[in-house]
């Protein structure tokens, strides 16, 4: 009865803190205002879960069983064009499978575009129709998804012990928007918020464009599909290129098919084993220890 007891008890403990919700510092935002919470529906259009009208940023925890916990963490940015989060397959999805390998992670809900009851609708409606425009207002609001992504890293950071992680073991991924958020981080992070390696999935380079990394940049890997629609393959070969040019620890990854969005998705394609090469990479990079 007591095992029963102790097995229960660690069992709902561990469930307990997989659910915790940390908020993070919400720095200046002049010029954009927010109304309403957050919304959480499933998108018709999108057929997946999303979130949307996020104005206070937080981070998801996932933590790896202890009998796994290697001590590496991947703080976990979701894409969806900065009007939401595509937060099961580029989000949750893809802390699970982690955990299973020992990988911590934190899913990170930066801040996004204001929106009302639809915002992947409204997204479609402002891609089309404001042009030019479009991209000002996004790049407006990365600014403040990015800070996000610095003090999520600076949070993990000051609160390794207590999170059982190790804080030179901090990996950032993000997909799409949340590859701009990714590469943003890096560009700006100071000793204290740079990660210690990366993760671009169909990074959108449109809005974060490549620069030359630092002498020490992090070791990155960029993930793509040849035939994405929203030609992010050539710019993806680009970030690559900048970082082999600079002598950086690199990988890439590009799928003949795939398009956009794939994410945790099964399309019966070798993009589908994407999260794999992540991992054998991490490996290889001395992140993570196998567990198979």
């Amino acid at each position: 009865m007591k095992i029963k007891l102790l097995l229960l008890f660690f069992l709902t403990t561990q469930m307990a803190f997989a659910q915790q919700s940390i908020p993070l510092p919400i720095t200046a935002t002049e010029g954009v205002t927010w109304e309403g919470p957050e919304k959480n529906y499933y998108s018709e259009a999108w057929e997946t879960e999303v979130i949307t009208n996020v104005s206070v940023p937080t981070l998801e925890v996932f933590l790896a069983p202890d009998s796994l916990n290697n001590g590496t963490s991947v703080i976990i940015a979701p894409g969806g064009g900065l009007y939401a989060h595509s937060i099961e397959s580029e989000g949750n999805m893809v802390a699970r499978w982690l955990n299973k390998k020992g990988i911590n992670a934190f899913v990170l809900k930066y801040r996004l575009v204001p929106t009302g009851e639809d915002g992947v609708a409204e997204l479609s409606n402002d891609w089309e129709g404001k042009g030019a425009a479009f991209l000002i207002d996004v790049k407006k609001v990365l600014a403040f998804s990015i800070a996000d992504g610095l003090n999520a890293v600076a949070y993990l950071r000051r609160h390794a012990e207590e999170l059982k992680i190790n804080s030179s073991s901090i990996g950032f991924m993000g997909f799409s928007a949340g590859g701009a958020v990714t590469m943003g981080v890096n560009y700006q992070a100071t000793a204290a918020t740079r990660p210690n390696f990366l993760v671009a999935v169909y990074p959108w380079i449109d809005v974060m464009p490549v620069q030359s990394p630092k002498e020490d940049a992090p070791p990155l890997l960029v993930v793509c599909a040849s035939d994405d629609p929203l030609d992010l393959a050539a710019p993806a070969v680009d970030l690559y290129s900048a970082w082999l040019e600079k002598k950086r620890p690199v990988a890439l990854h590009m799928y003949s098919q795939g398009g956009h969005g794939f994410g945790m998705r099964k399309k019966g394609l070798p993009s589908d084993q994407w999260i794999q090469r992540f991992y054998d990479w991490s490996v290889a990079e001395g992140f993570v220890k196998r567990y198979d």
